[in-house]
């Protein structure tokens, strides 16, 4: 029936069926055509400052990290574009940003749309998702929340720069919003060339960027449920608890550790009064889920925070956000798996529900592949540099995590190098939604088994 109802088609319904994308493979094709447009608009004259020129590679590494809302950064923001380059540079920015997250929302609905009718109603059930099918509610709701939450913090920050720091209303308007765009977008790019290290001090600066990258690494569905069902927790799905839960614990963590390790660090929180210091660390903790900002000299660190750094960075944000990792999802899924494994249980409990078993594989394969794709290009940039490992590895992580934050060797990097980092933004970007959308359209029935056998492990 289905190969006569094929004959019947015309040439232009065979073509259209024939190059017909999975929803996963047209964010990466968006992607990808979003980074050549940027790399070729600021190859545009009027785009570098006097006196400087911008190479291939430099503008399409700059572009993919603002596509991406990496940040890292081959040359100074502040000194190599100008006006219409940086405006260039945050319109990718404010782009990638949107398209991360209703290109996430629009995912989940297509892929709902292919499930069968019980898993559908299951997973609104679970996400509270009811209403947010219609794809322009769903679009309008993204952009809405996006531009408001944006808006609010750019109009904390202009106020602060006008009255504490004198600044004169154009340059205090438009620092305020790239500032508050890089912050939710988790970007970190800065007009100031020591990113917001000359706001180490100042809470009226540091604490709504701190908020709005917090904001943006819930992940949609985790902010229209908070804003919805705020008063009754009882009420969150466990993807909610997951992701808020696991925001606080890590942030705390990160800012005890932070705070403790370079308290006496004369390069970094030693010459600040305690109270910077608490705050500085905790800007430090916050940043490092995955946003590039920071507000003490990141090489000046120990090498007990770069390890420290990596693993938050690697863990990441929720999902569905404009944070990357592996997310705090699966970090926290395969937490709960080896409690209950030492238990002795036969399911995994979280919050008061019975997790999926599917989740258990998906979650395994996320971390084994990300695991993979920090190693690979590792080695690589090992043999193409001369650099040590530590510094190579927390590049490595911080492009492939999307976070941005850097030990100061990108600008010093070979162009082999710094297209490898390219094709590692783009997958920490893509890679995790492409193979999340994946392992869910992979679930099938098998009408067999095999005998069962159980190898030593550990």
């Amino acid at each position: 029936m289905a190969t006569r109802r094929r004959a019947e088609e015309g040439p232009a319904e065979q073509l259209r069926r024939r190059f017909r994308l999975h929803p996963a493979q047209v964010v990466v094709v968006g992607f990808l055509g979003a980074i050549t447009a940027g790399t070729l608009l600021l190859l545009l004259p009027g785009m570098t400052m006097r006196g400087r020129s911008t190479t291939f590679v430099d503008a399409l590494f700059t572009a993919a990290s603002a596509v991406t809302t990496t940040g890292l950064n081959s040359v100074d923001t502040a000194t190599h574009w100008t006006f219409l380059g940086q405006l260039t540079i945050i319109v990718l920015t404010q782009l990638g940003g949107l398209g991360i997250l209703v290109s996430a929302a629009l995912v989940g609905v297509l892929l709902a749309r292919r499930l069968s009718l019980r898993t559908r109603l299951n997973a609104a059930g679970e996400f509270r998702a009811e209403g947010f099918t219609d794809l322009r509610h769903l679009v309008r709701s993204v952009i809405g929340i996006t531009l408001l939450i944006e808006a609010v913090v750019a109009a904390l920050l202009f106020l602060r720069f006008v009255t504490y720091y004198d600044w004169d209303v154009g340059e205090a308007v438009w620092n305020a919003s790239f500032t508050s765009i890089s912050a939710f977008t988790n970007l970190g790019f800065t007009l100031q060339s020591d990113s917001m290290m000359g706001f180490v001090g100042d809470p009226f600066v540091c604490l709504p960027v701190c908020a709005a990258v917090i904001l943006g690494g819930l992940g949609f569905p985790v902010i229209v449920q908070l804003w919805k069902d705020w008063r009754r927790p009882l009420r969150w799905s466990m993807n909610t608890n997951l992701v808020v839960v696991g925001t606080i614990l890590l942030l705390v963590g990160g800012w005890a550790y932070f705070t403790a390790v370079e308290w006496s660090n004369p390069g970094t929180l030693g010459p600040l009064d305690p109270g910077t210091k608490l705050l500085a660390g905790f800007f430090a903790s916050v940043m490092t889920r995955s946003a590039g900002f920071n507000t003490v000299d990141i090489n000046a660190m120990t090498g007990e925070s770069w390890f420290a750094t990596d693993v938050l960075m690697f863990i990441g944000t929720g999902p569905a956000s404009v944070g990357g990792g592996i997310r705090i999802t699966t970090f926290l899924v395969l937490f709960f798996v080896m409690i209950a494994e030492f238990r002795g249980e036969a399911q995994v409990n979280i919050f008061g529900k019975r997790l999926s078993r599917a989740v258990h594989r998906q979650a395994i394969t996320v971390v084994l592949v990300a695991v993979a794709a920090v190693v690979g290009p590792t080695l690589l940039l090992l043999q193409l540099t001369e650099i040590s490992l530590d510094r190579i590895l927390f590049e490595v992580i911080s492009a492939f995590s999307t976070t941005g934050m850097s030990t100061g060797i990108t600008p010093e990097l070979p162009d082999s190098a710094k297209v490898l980092l390219v094709l590692l933004m783009l997958l920490g970007r893509v890679g995790p939604l492409t193979l999340g959308s994946a392992l869910i359209l992979r679930d099938r029935r098998i009408l067999y088994e095999f005998p069962r056998e159980r190898p030593v492990v550990g």
